[in-house]
C-alpha cells in the first residue's frame, strides 16, 4: 500500500512539474532562460518538449529501480521469491492483458488472432486452467481440430479442469459422428458431473440411439433427481424407457423379462397405447386373460386404438365372429362416442353380416369425419346390402383419395410413421410421437381426388347394330325334292 502511494505521489509530482513549466515557457513568448550554477540555459518549444519526455522517462526508471531494491531488500532478508515476483509481475500483466484480448477476438469471431493471443497469454502466464480452455476454443473456432483436441487432452491431467476436458472432446466426437466414442465420454463426464444438465441430457440420447435402455433409465432418474424433469414427465419417459426395455426381450427365450418389463411399462403410465398391448400379450401368454382385459379396457377409456383392439382379440383367438362380437361389447361400451369405436363395431357387425346393424354403428363417421378406413367400411356395408357396383365403386375411389386418418406423428417435426417409437426417426427427438391426425401438407401432391372423374366416368357403349339376316339358301321346289328321293 505504501509503495503505491509513492508512486502516485510520484506521478502527480511529475505532471504537476511538467505543468508549470509549460506555463513558464508560454509567459515568456516562445523562450526560457534557466540560470543553474552559472549555467545558463535557453529552452525553446522543441527542447521544451524533449525536456518533459526525459524527465517522464527518468521518473519511470526510477520507479522500476526503486521496485528492484525493494525486492532485492526483501530477498536479502529471507524472502527466496521476492527478486523472481518482481520480473513476473509484468509478464503476467501482459499475459493477462494477451488473454483479455484473445477472449474479446474470439467473441468476436476473429478466431485466428484469438489463437495467437491465447498462446502468447499461455507462454506468459503458465496457468493453463485459464489459457488451455481458451486455446482449443479458439483452435476449434480456427478449424485446427487436432490442436483443439491437444489442448483438451492437457484439461484431463487436472482435477479442475477435467470436466471441461472431457466435455470439449465429447463434443469434438459428436461433431465427428464417433458416437461409441462420445457415449464413453459422455459416461465419464456423467461421473464427474452427475447434476449437469447438457451431460444428462447427451448421456441420454445417446444410450437411446445405443439401445441401452436400462441404462438410459439411471440417467433419467438422475434428471430426476437434479430437478431438471417433473415427476409426471418422468413417469411417461420411464414407462417408454421400460416398453423398449421389453420391447429388446421379447422373444421365446426371454419371455418372462419381456411380460414383466411390459407390465410395468403399463403401470408406469397406462395412457401409453404401446406398452398396455405389449402387457396385454404378456398377460395372455401367462394365461392371465383377467389381467389382460383389464389393462386394455383402462387403456381404451384414455384413447381408443386400433392396437388396443388388435390385442383384445388375441384373448380369445378362436372365437366366432358372433362370440366376439358379444364379448367386444365391453369394450365398445367405454367410449361409444369415438370414431374408433363405431367402425371397430361396425367392422364386427360385417364379420356378423348384419349390414343394416353396421350401418348404424358406423353412423354419420364416413360423411363427418370420411378417412380411407370409414369409407372403405362403408363400402363393405353397401356391397353387402346389395348395392350397384357403381355406387360400391365409387366408394373405394373415395377411400383411395381420403386422408390416411390418426397415425403416430412427430410433435416436432411432424413426421409420420408406421408405428410407434420412442425416438423420431426423423428429428432424433425423445417421446415426441402421438396418435392424431397429421398436419395437411401444402406442397403435397394432387392426390386420386382429381381422377375420381376419370374413375366414374364409363365410355358409352358403341350403338349395338342388328344384324343382317342371312340370305337363306335357294330351296328346290317340293316336286323336285320328292322326284329326287325316289
Amino acid at each position: 500500500m505504501l509503495w503505491s502511494l509513492t508512486k502516485v505521489i510520484l506521478f502527480v509530482a511529475t505532471i504537476a512539474a511538467l505543468a508549470l513549466g509549460a506555463g513558464a515557457l508560454s509567459e515568456t513568448g516562445g523562450a526560457m532562460q534557466i540560470i543553474v550554477a552559472g549555467w545558463e540555459f535557453t529552452i525553446g518549444p522543441m527542447q521544451a518538449v524533449i525536456l518533459g519526455l526525459l524527465i517522464f522517462i527518468t521518473v519511470w526508471l526510477l520507479l522500476k529501480l526503486l521496485g528492484l531494491l525493494a525486492a532485492t531488500i526483501h530477498f536479502l532478508n529471507g524472502d527466496e521469491t521476492a527478486i523472481s515476483r518482481y520480473f513476473n509481475r509484468n509478464r503476467e500483466r501482459k499475459g493477462y492483458r494477451a488473454l483479455s484480448e484473445g477472449m474479446m477476438a474470439l467473441a468476436s469471431g476473429e478466431a485466428r488472432l484469438a489463437l495467437n493471443r491465447a498462446q502468447t497469454a499461455e507462454r506468459l502466464l503458465g496457468k493453463p486452467e485459464l489459457t488451455t480452455l481458451l486455446v482449443a476454443q479458439a483452435a476449434e473456432a480456427a478449424g485446427d481440430r487436432k490442436r483443439a483436441t491437444e489442448a483438451y487432452k492437457v484439461l484431463l491431467s487436472d482435477d479442475s479442469t477435467r470436466f471441461v476436458g472431457v466435455r470439449g472432446l465429447l463434443q469434438q466426437k459428436l461433431a465427428e459422428g464417433d458416437r461409441e466414442l462420445a457415449l464413453k465420454l459422455a459416461e465419464k463426464a456423467f461421473q464427474l458431473r452427475p447434476k449437469h444438465a447438457e451431460t444428462q441430457d447427451i448421456l441420454l440420447k445417446l444410450q437411446s440411439d445405443a439401445g441401452d435402455w436400462s441404462g438410459a433409465r439411471a440417467t433419467l432418474g438422475a434428471k430426476l433427481k437434479a430437478g431438471a424433469l417433473p415427476k409426471d414427465v418422468y413417469r411417461r419417459r420411464d414407462a417408454v424407457l421400460a416398453l423398449q426395455e421389453a420391447q429388446t426381450v421379447f422373444d421365446d427365450t426371454a419371455s418372462i423379462e419381456a411380460r414383466e418389463a411390459a407390465i410395468e411399462a403399463n403401470r408406469l403410465s397406462p395412457d401409453l397405447i404401446p406398452a398396455a398391448a405389449m402387457a396385454a400379450r404378456g398377460y395372455v401368454t401367462k394365461g392371465d386373460k383377467k389381467h389382460a382385459t383389464r389393462v386394455l379396457k383402462k387403456a381404451w377409456e384414455v384413447m381408443p386404438h386400433p392396437d388396443l383392439a388388435a390385442a383384445f382379440a388375441e384373448i380369445e383367438p378362436d372365437e366366432t365372429p358372433a362370440d366376439r362380437l358379444k364379448r367386444f361389447r365391453t369394450l365398445t361400451a367405454l367410449r361409444p362416442e369415438s370414431d374408433e369405436t363405431r367402425m371397430l363395431l361396425a367392422e364386427l357387425l360385417i364379420a356378423t353380416e348384419d349390414f343394416p346393424a353396421a350401418r348404424r354403428a358406423l353412423g354419420d363417421t364416413a360423411t363427418r369425419h370420411p378417412t380411407q378406413r370409414s369409407l372403405a367400411i362403408l363400402a363393405a356395408i353397401s356391397r353387402g346390402e346389395g348395392a350397384e357396383d357403381s355406387v360400391v365403386r365409387g366408394l373405394v375411389a373415395q377411400a383411395i383419395a381420403a386422408p390416411r386418418g390418426p397415425q403416430w406423428c412427430c410433435d416436432k417435426c411432424q413426421a409420420i410413421h408406421a408405428a410407434w417409437h420412442p425416438v423420431c426417426d426423423n428429428c432424433g427427438s425423445f417421446d415426441t410421437l402421438s396418435w392424431r391426425e397429421p398436419p395437411p401438407s401444402s406442397d403435397a401432391p394432387p392426390g386420386l381426388a382429381e381422377l375420381l372423374p376419370l374413375m366414374e366416368a364409363r365410355p358409352a357403349p358403341p350403338p349395338s347394330e342388328e344384324p343382317e339376316p342371312a340370305p337363306e339358301p335357294d330351296q328346290p321346289p317340293l316336286d323336285e325334292i320328292a322326284r329326287r328321293a325316289n
